[in-house]
């Protein structure tokens, strides 16, 4: 079972994006993280909209939108799938 599957986000967290590229080394931890966790994290979270944009030569990056429209975003370039998850919890609990 996925680390991702318990993983219950806050309320006041409105959107996840996340953003990638198909084939760079720096977006490997990314996918590994949309091919390990998403499935567990979108069912423990199912009115969570949880968006993957993938673009040729695009940084890794998560982009948390909160209430009121408050936005930030997060690089992950380089980042293990273990880190991008624990990226996600924290931001989306703050």
């Amino acid at each position: 079972m996925s680390a991702a599957a318990s993983v219950k986000l806050a309320r006041h967290l409105k959107e996840l994006r996340i953003h990638l590229c198909q084939r760079s080394p720096a977006s490997q931890g990314v996918r590994d993280f949309i091919a390990n966790h998403y499935v567990a994290l979108k069912s423990a979270n199912p009115g969570l909209s949880i968006l993957i944009r993938e673009c040729s030569n695009a940084p890794a990056a998560l982009h948390a939108r909160y209430e009121r429209g408050r936005e930030q975003a997060f690089d992950l370039s380089n980042a293990t799938s273990e880190q991008v998850l624990q990226t996600v919890v924290q931001q989306a609990n703050r």
